[in-house]
């Protein structure tokens, strides 16, 4: 009878039934995370079709795999006795309210719960990503902003100290200009009064005598010589503004031209420019808009920093070459052309390729090809491996040059050139690109070595420039 007691304190202390079926246990299990327990067939049941749940209690994820038989609670649903168990299988068939098919239907709904949440805690992930993410994008934004904002300052404190240092210059110059325009004009007026006075005696003498002798004649001009003088003082300061004129447009090309797209403005002095345009302005010979025939092959060519005259300034992304006042900074190379020429970055040894090139702000140019070899001092078109069309502006003149031949072409002046470059045929042709596409000439090519684009511009003495046009393949 005391055992009988004690058995009964036992199982009322200890839940015995499933949560899913509200049955005494059958082969528990138990998952290894949350610990709760269910009958094997029940989370079976409810875990049907999918690899990953989460527990019918805490809603906790877990696998088929995390099930762990619970024989601690196998042992104790043992001990019931077995007329209980009877009587209690007997009851699953009785209707109930709550649970008429309590396994079936507590695992659907707990399936169906799970599946709720589990989907909630994805989409709060992702809410909560994006809002990192956005946040990171600010922080990136707000950089951005401050580095610009910096940079900006930079060059408008740099801009300011050279304003402030051209204009310190200005005034001291004008200073001293000044100041020698005065020293030279009382020395003058003091000579004209030595003159005068002079001249006053000599008609004294003249009246006594009658005649002036030839030994009282001056020899030289007292103001001829001031006027010199002053000159070659005025000279100096020029000699100097020059030099600091010169100083200032290499700070700027080094500075800033070579990061930036040179801008100039449309009324822009031309004895103030950096490299000042043709006088042929862009809006008399406005740029071709036409689409070439051999758009599908074009390339992307850019004038290469080592392969230019130190005259020669590249700017625009290195798709522009311009005709400086001074020589610029390149530093050392040992392919550093020597005379006014430019090579392309790019080669080509196969295959077709073509590019265009603006010509319409230079009077004197030549557009070809040369292969890399050619020399520093070699002119293009003057050597074996070398082809191009080109226009002198004084003869008013187009040809075409190769080995040192020349053929006249009787053709106006191109604005814009396009090349086409046949590898596979062995050819290179140059065309007119204006209101319509004209063959200027075309060249066979007897060399199996790789091909350079190449430019020279004529006479250092005038201001010019040629510009790679950007041609969309189609």
């Amino acid at each position: 009878m005391a055992a009988a007691v004690d058995l009964e304190r036992l199982l009322g202390a200890v839940e015995l039934s499933c949560t899913c079926c509200l049955q005494y246990f059958t082969d528990p299990v138990r998952l290894s995370g949350c610990t709760h327990s269910f009958c094997r067939p029940c989370i079976l049941e409810y875990c049907k079709g999918r690899q990953r749940a989460g527990c019918p209690l805490c809603r906790e994820g877990f696998e088929l795999k995390d099930l762990r038989p619970n024989r601690e609670l196998a042992a104790l649903v043992s001990l019931i006795p077995q007329e209980v168990r009877e009587e209690e299988l007997g009851t699953r068939d009785e209707p109930k309210p709550s649970a008429a098919a309590p396994c079936d239907h507590c695992s659907s709904a707990g399936r169906r719960l799970g599946e709720q949440e589990e989907e909630i805690r994805d989409i709060s992930k992702q809410v909560e990503v994006t809002a990192e993410t956005i946040h990171l994008l600010g922080k990136d934004l707000s950089k951005a902003k401050e580095y610009a904002s910096q940079i900006k300052s930079q060059v408008m404190e740099d801009f300011c100290c050279m304003k402030e240092y051209v204009e310190r210059q200005e005034r001291n110059t004008l200073m001293f200009i000044e100041q020698e325009q005065k020293a030279a004009e009382q020395k003058i007026e003091e000579t004209i009064h030595h003159l005068c006075v002079e001249v006053d005696r000599l008609l004294d003498i003249n009246a006594q005598t009658g005649n002036l002798p030839e030994r009282h004649s001056y020899r030289g001009s007292p103001s001829a010589m001031s006027k010199i003088t002053l000159d070659e003082k005025l000279n100096v300061v020029k000699t100097a503004v020059k030099d600091l004129k010169r100083k200032l447009e290499i700070l700027l090309l080094e500075m800033y031209a070579r990061q930036f797209p040179l801008v100039q403005p449309p009324d822009f002095h031309q004895e103030t420019d950096l490299c000042s345009l043709s006088p042929e302005s862009a809006a008399k010979n406005p740029e071709p808009m036409i689409s070439s025939q051999f758009s599908q092959w074009a390339e992307d060519v850019t004038f290469d920093l080592r392969r230019v005259y130190e005259r020669l300034a590249i700017t625009d992304q290195n798709r522009k070459v311009m005709v400086c006042s001074y020589s610029t900074d390149y530093g050392p190379s040992p392919n550093r052309f020597c005379i006014s020429q430019v090579m392309c970055s790019q080669s080509f040894c196969t295959g077709s390729h073509y590019w265009e090139v603006l010509t319409k702000d230079s009077d004197g140019w030549a557009v070809g090809v040369a292969h890399e070899m050619i020399g520093k001092r070699d002119k293009l078109g003057r050597t074996e491996h070398s082809w191009c069309v080109e226009w002198l502006g004084p003869k008013k003149q187009l040809s075409a040059w190769h080995r040192d031949q020349e053929m006249l072409l009787h053709e106006d002046k191109p604005l814009k050139v396009g090349v086409f470059l046949e590898l596979q045929k062995k050819t290179v042709s140059f065309y007119s690109i204006t209101d319509k596409e004209t063959l200027l000439h075309a060249f066979e090519i007897n060399t199996s070595n790789p091909l350079y684009p190449a430019f020279w511009l004529y006479s250092l003495e005038k201001n010019g420039s040629l510009t790679i046009s950007h041609t969309n393949r189609r």
